[in-house]
């Protein structure tokens, strides 16, 4: 069964960091390509990050180099850096199976001073 959980979202100010990781259970996860989403209130859920099992990683423009997608194939986790955050990062965090109906649970990030 592929499961996927997500942790380390919470409450920082502006300027601060925070690390989201996403526990992937499933047998071939070093052929999955990885995605990270956000969905920030009253918005439509975007695309954050992305990582193919070659370690290529795609960042939308908005990123604008503050976060950082990598993997551990050992620990079958993906993580998501987060760097300087503002109050427009604020939202819930989903990663997901690319082309796939796996996603998990979510994780909620607020910047807020």
């Amino acid at each position: 069964q592929v499961e996927l959980v997500e942790s380390g979202g919470g409450l920082v100010q502006p300027g601060e960091s925070l690390r989201l990781s996403c526990k992937v259970s499933a047998n071939n996860f070093a052929d999955l390509a990885i995605r990270w989403h956000r969905r920030a209130p009253g918005k439509s859920r975007e695309l954050v990050a992305r990582v193919n099992k070659y370690g290529y990683q795609y960042y939308p423009e908005f990123v604008g180099g503050r976060f950082t997608i990598s993997r551990d194939f050992t620990e079958k986790t993906v993580y998501l850096q987060m760097n300087n955050l503002t109050p427009e990062d604020t939202g819930v965090y989903y990663c997901n199976i690319e082309d796939t109906s796996y996603w998990g649970q979510g994780t909620q990030v607020t910047v807020s001073s």
